[in-house]
């Protein structure tokens, strides 16, 4: 009976061989051709591998030559030519050129179709889906845009961050720490329909139309060392406002305190009125937050906090009603506040 003789297997290839069979991320076909090659190395007989592998005895006999002459670079597929390209790489250059240099005559970003016909006219055809492919195979997405804000990166800065999160982390003894900032433009609106409920399966549908009733503004100030806070309603955003709450604040903090004030650089904490007002209160001492970095005010953290339990679902008839709100909920929030745990501390990695 004619046989064939056992493949010739080296001991680097069986090791990789049996690796293929064991691993669990080893494609079907790379481990049923390890196995071929294994059991062909081991004298199996051709059919009986087909038997045992799941392939036709003329897949077997295949693999076992293309491993003889080939060795394990045998196993692998062949290339395969598909269709070829209908534009080329210097059609997609035209194409990447002006997604990201040039913009519509028209318009304020691409789409598609207006970059379709500027194809065209450049002399490529293409059609629009095409473009929509090609862009999405390069991760190119020109109908978004991300934002984001360029601050100076100075000695400044971070000698101000530094500062501001110094009060943070280590207050003075004998002193007040406040975090004052104002909300503007908070919107007094209600619902042109009633919301319903919260059911089962079903979340609270809010009417999408309401209706408006003017608006506030919010001038607060957060204790830093204990999380309370103090608002006040005012009627326009300026110094006069901010310095009669100065004044409010002096006259209600232990004349022995010295009070330290974390501020951002609105027109209202700088002004020629409230500088003066704070050279003639030397116990005052301000600490502005750097440019562009108002978020280093702990006040808006308070200010997120009243947004969503308060702003973004409440429904208020009047402008009063809004304010009565939004000052009852301060109360309630300073008869069980805690200080805000911050560890930031601005410090520039070396």
């Amino acid at each position: 009976m004619w046989t064939v003789e056992p493949l010739e297997v080296t001991l680097e290839e069986r090791c990789e061989l049996e690796r293929r069979v064991r691993a669990q991320t080893t494609p079907h076909r790379d481990r049923q051709r390890a196995r071929v090659v294994l059991l062909a190395a081991d004298g199996v007989r051709g059919r009986q591998i087909a038997r045992e592998v799941g392939l036709s005895a003329q897949a077997v006999c295949k693999w076992r030559i293309r491993f003889r002459d080939h060795g394990l670079d045998g196993l692998e597929d062949a290339p395969r030519a598909g269709r070829p390209p209908l534009y080329g790489p210097t059609d997609r250059l035209v194409l990447m050129a002006k997604v990201t240099s040039e913009h519509p005559e028209f318009s304020a970003q691409w789409s598609h179709s207006e970059l379709h016909e500027a194809m065209v006219d450049a002399g490529v055809p293409i059609s629009a889906s095409q473009i929509g492919r090609i862009l999405a195979k390069d991760d190119v997405r020109p109908h978004k845009v991300e934002g984001w804000l360029t601050r100076r990166d100075t000695p400044e800065f971070w000698e101000r961050a530094a500062d501001v999160c110094g009060l943070y982390l280590s207050p003075p003894e004998n002193a007040v720490v406040l975090s004052i900032d104002e909300k503007t433009g908070i919107q007094a609106k209600s619902r042109k329909h009633p919301t319903t409920p919260v059911r089962p399966g079903r979340p609270a549908r809010q009417e999408f139309e309401y209706v408006r009733h003017g608006t506030a503004s919010l001038l607060a100030c957060l204790d830093v060392q204990t999380g309370t806070v103090k608002a006040r309603d005012i009627a326009r955003n300026n110094s006069v406002n901010f310095i009669s709450f100065l004044e409010e604040l002096d006259e209600k903090i232990d004349p022995s305190l010295e009070v330290h004030v974390v501020l951002d650089n609105g027109s209202s904490h700088t002004s020629k009125a409230t500088t003066a007002w704070f050279g003639e209160h030397p116990r005052f001492v301000v600490h502005y937050t750097p440019k562009h970095a108002s978020w280093l005010n702990q006040v808006e953290c308070f200010f997120s906090i009243l947004t969503r339990k308060v702003l973004r679902r409440g429904e208020f008839s009047s402008r009063q009603d809004l304010v009565d709100k939004m000052m009852a909920f301060i109360a309630h929030y300073s008869e069980s506040a805690k200080p805000f745990r911050w560890v930031y501390d601005a410090k520039v990695a070396a």
